[in-house]
């Protein structure tokens, strides 16, 4: 698969580092360094674009600056990409009306779009729009790099005895290298701990999604992140974590 990532910052740049090391080896991935600012509106696209793009399977969008989603449709064009991924970090960057206008130039063009808002929702099957929006979708490409990046994944080893964790595997990390991040420290951790230290660990990495509350969460996309952390992590511990039961106590007359 040929990507091709868009980045203006080091929020993009991060994730390229991150892709880079961990991708299959038969992926390529090129790099787009785009300008820093933009103008409200772009009138004319050329205006903004190199002479020539790498042709590309796969677009991921990790820019800054929401005029580089205005210039999208230009540059699948350009590179003859068919599948893109929006990631919506901060809604700042992909604003709701705008993401919604994207997916619709996008699919005129009979190019597959996902906007998952984190980036980390973005599942082999679906991404999340919000609490309680699951959006599913069915491309290949978008579905192979799902596959490895998007919604962290683990499989945990616990110690039955000391219910201790003795290894992680990172079945899927996020884009950013935040899974990975949390699996190298959470070895030794108990069980019961293992939920909490994983949203520690998320911010101390740290995440980058946005911090100003969003609509569609009531809360920030860097809190919502940091769940979807805690969970995965959750899912694999839950069996082994020690559940305490409080006797209500009786109530004296005297």
């Amino acid at each position: 698969m040929r990507i091709l990532a868009i980045v203006n910052g080091d929020y993009g740049r991060r994730h390229v580092e991150n892709l880079r090391k961990h991708m299959p080896k038969e992926w390529t991935l090129e790099v787009w360094e785009a300008a820093r600012a933009y103008p409200q509106v772009i009138d004319y696209p050329e205006d903004y674009l190199p002479e020539s793009l790498p042709a590309a399977d796969l677009i991921l969008q990790f820019g800054e600056h929401k005029g580089l989603a205005e210039l999208l449709p230009d540059i699948t064009q350009m590179t003859g990409a068919t599948a893109v991924i929006a990631a919506i970090d901060n809604e700042a960057v992909l604003p709701r009306g705008l993401a919604r206008q994207l997916c619709g130039w996008l699919e005129k063009m009979n190019v597959a779009v996902v906007t998952p808002k984190p980036l980390c929702s973005l599942s082999e099957t679906h991404y999340w729009l919000s609490r309680r929006e699951k959006v599913a979708y069915d491309n290949p490409l978008i579905r192979e790099f799902a596959h490895y990046f998007g919604m962290p994944e683990f499989k945990i080893t616990v110690d039955l005895q000391t219910r201790a964790i003795v290894s992680v595997e990172v079945v899927r990390d996020a884009a950013c290298g935040c899974a990975r991040y949390a699996a190298e420290h959470l070895v030794g951790v108990s069980a019961d701990d293992a939920e909490e230290r994983a949203g520690m660990l998320h911010h101390h990495y740290p995440c980058w999604a946005a911090m100003g509350v969003v609509l569609e969460y009531d809360d920030t996309l860097m809190h919502v992140s940091g769940n979807i952390m805690r969970d995965a992590v959750g899912e694999q511990v839950k069996l082994y974590k020690q559940i305490q039961y409080i006797a209500p106590g009786w109530r004296s007359d005297e």
